[in-house]
């Protein structure tokens, strides 16, 4: 039975995590009247870019500390002792990196692309200082939610939100076509919401280093890292693949389709957040390690809901887009929505088979998978990309996330018992995926919207009937008894 305080915590956490990408969503009309595709383009890398040194200063204590939170969290001098020392050793790493990128950057960035639209100097060095702010950040809520601390998790991250949102418009609206705006806009709130950080931790915690109590936990660190550099690799690399073989403003329609479809991961994100806590505790209390009926049932929900979300989006977002008109040419990132969009049907069944590996601190084998779909998705994008285009780049996603999900499943298997009910976690999304593949491809412009809205019917009905039984049982005035 859910208890109210179990509601309002998930209802906390939902929306405080999703505000991130709330941000992202929000901007996207604002994006679409003041920046040609071209310079939208060149913001993808760039935040892109940002995200990667994020991870690297970060070095996986955004996981560690959530985990290691509860080693510590009976002996209030270790846990203070070990959550200066992370901000600390970040602190350090971001001054390493900021040292050797100054200078190297510049270079690197002639070396690797010779577009003038993407250079070091000044947006690409803004967005080395962008990642490194976003790393404490990122940290920080880790371990608010570690500590339950609900109302400051909440308000930490509306006010990155609001300053993200508010500076951004307005740089947009002064610097029009330009990425004043929207890179000098996230360094101010980076700035901000890191000074709020540093003070808030150094107050509570005290400044200290203690280089002993970090090490133990490098174990899990070292293998989550490389394995969050590989996944960015999968996630991100592409777009600046693309630059040695279509325009940037083909990059630009590809990215700008992709974070049209963030509202599904908002959804997907958040609801997994509110339930995680008890994934975490469910299964650090098991002698056996393994998943159980009530564990499964988040899981089978979190699938039907992105099915519902992604059928959903396959008819809305054509329509929005189209709402917002103008001269930039944002309208050529339609065709690609469907196919993105299904490959979210894949996530919620690899986080039912990743998340394991970090609650059992068994991070070993992840860098290894992931080199492995990196390697996979690269060379499927090299096979294809040239004559296919960002049809290309999706074919090489989807296949990719298939075999990551197998692989997954297939290592942990001495480790963890999955026990589960495979219509409702596989054949159920498999259906909707193969029918837009099917039928997507054939369909003539006239009759795509009546196509997409046959899409959210058949999910609907096909979801009533495979979720029958429990819709019987459901009685909403019990729920939050």
């Amino acid at each position: 039975m859910i208890s109210k305080n179990f509601v309002k915590a998930s209802f906390i956490y939902t929306v405080a995590g999703a505000l991130p990408m709330a941000s992202a969503i929000i901007l996207l009309p604002f994006y679409i009247y003041y920046l040609p595709t071209d310079v939208y383009g060149a913001l993808s890398l760039y935040l892109a870019f940002s995200l990667f040194v994020q991870i690297l200063v970060t070095y996986s204590f955004d996981s560690s500390a959530y985990l290691h939170y509860h080693d510590f969290k009976n002996d209030p001098e270790k846990l203070s002792s070990f959550i200066s020392s992370v901000f600390v050793f970040m602190l350090c790493i971001g001054g390493i990196v900021g040292v050797v990128l100054v200078p190297l950057g510049d270079l690197l960035f002639r070396l690797i692309w010779n577009d003038s639209k993407i250079s070091f100097y000044p947006y690409g060095i803004m967005s080395v200082i962008i990642g490194i702010f976003q790393a404490l950040n990122k940290v920080y809520n880790s371990i608010l939610q570690s500590t339950e601390r609900r109302t400051m998790y909440l308000w930490s991250n509306l006010l990155y939100f609001i300053l993200v949102g508010v500076l951004t418009v307005l740089g947009l609206y002064i610097f029009p076509a330009t990425l004043h705006g929207p890179i000098g806009g996230r360094l101010i709130a980076g700035l901000a919401i890191a000074c709020w950080t540093l003070y808030r931790v150094f107050n509570e915690f005290g400044y200290q280093f203690n280089y002993s109590i970090l090490q133990s936990t490098f174990s899990f660190n070292h293998y989550t890292f490389l394995h969050q550099i590989e996944q960015w690799f999968i996630g991100y690399f592409d777009r600046f693949l693309l630059l040695f073989f279509l325009p940037i403003s083909t990059i630009g329609m590809y990215d700008f389709a992709i974070k049209c479809l963030i509202v599904i991961e908002f959804i997907m994100n958040s609801l997994h957040n509110s339930f995680y806590p008890k994934v975490v505790s469910t299964v650090t209390s098991q002698t056996t390690k393994g998943s159980t009926p009530e564990l499964n049932r988040y899981y089978y929900g979190l699938v039907g809901i992105v099915m519902i979300s992604v059928s959903s989006g396959i008819l809305l977002l054509p329509i929005a887009i189209d709402l917002f008109k103008s001269n930039n040419g944002y309208q050529e990132a339609i065709p690609y929505l469907p196919y993105l969009a299904i490959i979210y049907l894949l996530k919620p069944i690899r986080y039912y088979f990743a998340v394991p590996y970090g609650i059992l601190k068994f991070t070993k084998p992840l860098p290894i998978i992931s080199f492995f779909i990196s390697v996979i998705k690269i060379g499927i994008m090299l096979l294809l990309v040239r004559k296919y285009g960002v049809y290309g780049i999706v074919a090489s996603t989807m296949i990719s996330s298939i075999i990551e999900i197998w692989l997954l499943k297939y290592v942990l298997v001495e480790k963890f018992h999955f026990q589960y009910n495979p219509f409702k976690m596989i054949v159920a999304p498999a259906v909707l995926f193969g029918l837009v593949l099917l039928l997507e491809p054939f369909i003539e412009q006239t009759f795509t919207l009546m196509v997409h809205f046959i899409y959210l019917i058949v999910t609907g009905l096909f979801l009533l009937w495979v979720y029958r039984n429990e819709l019987k049982l459901f009685k909403v005035p019990k729920l939050f008894q």
